[in-house]
């Protein structure tokens, strides 16, 4: 019945997320899911709200989970939008601000949501590749452009770019917007929101989705210059005026006051990726410098896509990308520290 789909809809290539599987008992190390879940204080305002208020429309302008960001990030409200997870809000951000006449330039390897978007939105771009330690050179960067994204720390290497070298980035590009996509920033990284008062072309995109836990509830945001976020409102009004329930509002305000909780469990991963990278290291693996949630390793002496394989044989899905510079690597999501100690055992058995 594909003779029914608009002209458009036949070139596009959609985005394929991490696997989701049916299947129980599987230890699953694929989609960068926190091993730990929402705060307590999530849960029971999530109890609470689950009334007879559902049967009316949600707040479409969210200004209490606005007001609680900006007070978070020491902001303005005008400077936040907010959407249904950091997919969404990427979307209107192609849309509304990054397509122009001159390309988008992005990395080579990085969130393959990217060149969907521009497929989806007929968006000129073109990559730049990240050096042999899989870092952005931002001197690379330094041409005519009609935009320039990548996420910080990068996804899915992992590898982070210093708060200098973003700024250093900014100063040389004035003309066109910078997103940095900071879905992985709190297990790490520098936030680039301390700049966005000094560089009105810079936007900065965040989600609740692994920091918070809350990948499960769809929230995720912008912070930028006003004028940035108009624009990014005027998309989203034009396409749908309710992006987050009641629920996504208030359990995204619960999460993000919980900072005890937060610090306490975002520690515990950091904490089990260092120990789960030396562990890996003593088998011979090669492991890229990581500031996010999971990490980005090879072994000399093993295929990455046999390794992804052997470990499905023992109930450990990992990630495994088919991309020419990175087939021999594998993405591990950072999970619970016994989930993390079986994964350790399955692979020294494997190759030890």
């Amino acid at each position: 019945m594909s003779h029914f789909w608009s002209e458009s809809v036949h070139k596009l290539n959609p985005y394929v997320p991490g696997e989701q599987p049916k299947q129980q008992n599987l230890t699953k190390l694929n989609t960068n899911e926190n091993p730990y879940g929402p705060s307590p204080k999530v849960l029971d305002i999530l109890h609470h709200e689950a009334g007879n208020d559902l049967r009316l429309y949600p707040d479409p302008n969210c200004d209490e989970l606005k007001s609680c960001i900006a007070e978070y990030y020491n902001i303005n409200n005008d400077q936040v939008f907010v959407g249904n997870g950091s997919d969404e809000v990427l979307a209107h951000t192609f849309q509304g601000l990054l397509k122009h006449n001159k390309p988008l330039l992005f990395p080579d390897i990085t969130y393959s949501f990217y060149p969907v978007y521009c497929g989806l939105y007929d968006i000129h771009h073109q990559t730049i590749p990240l050096n042999a330690e899989f870092e952005l050179n931002i001197a690379d960067y330094n041409q005519p452009n009609g935009g320039i994204i990548f996420p910080n720390p990068n996804a899915p290497t992992g590898v982070g770019l210093s708060l200098q070298k973003v700024e250093a980035l900014l100063k040389q590009n004035t003309d066109s917007v910078v997103v940095i996509d900071e879905a992985y920033i709190d297990f790490g990284g520098e936030s680039a929101v301390a700049l966005i008062n000094r560089y009105p072309n810079l936007l900065v995109i965040q989600t609740l989705s692994k920091s918070r836990s809350l990948a499960g509830l769809r929230v995720g945001f912008a912070m930028g210059h006003p004028d940035l976020i108009s624009g990014l409102e005027r998309v989203k009004n034009s396409f749908n005026s309710y992006p987050l329930g009641r629920l996504a509002i208030k359990g995204g305000v619960a999460a993000i006051q919980d900072d005890e909780y937060f610090d306490t469990t975002r520690n515990k991963i950091i904490n089990t990726r260092t120990l789960l990278s030396q562990n890996l290291a003593t088998l011979g693996f090669e492991i890229l410098p990581s500031q996010a949630n999971f990490i980005f390793v090879k072994h000399p002496g093993y295929d990455a896509l046999t390794l992804s394989q052997e470990l499905r044989k023992e109930s450990i899905i990992v990630r495994h990308f088919n991309h020419s510079r990175i087939n021999q690597y594998l993405r591990i999501s950072i999970g619970s520290e016994p989930e993390c100690a079986q994964l350790r055992d399955v692979l020294q058995s494997i190759v030890g």
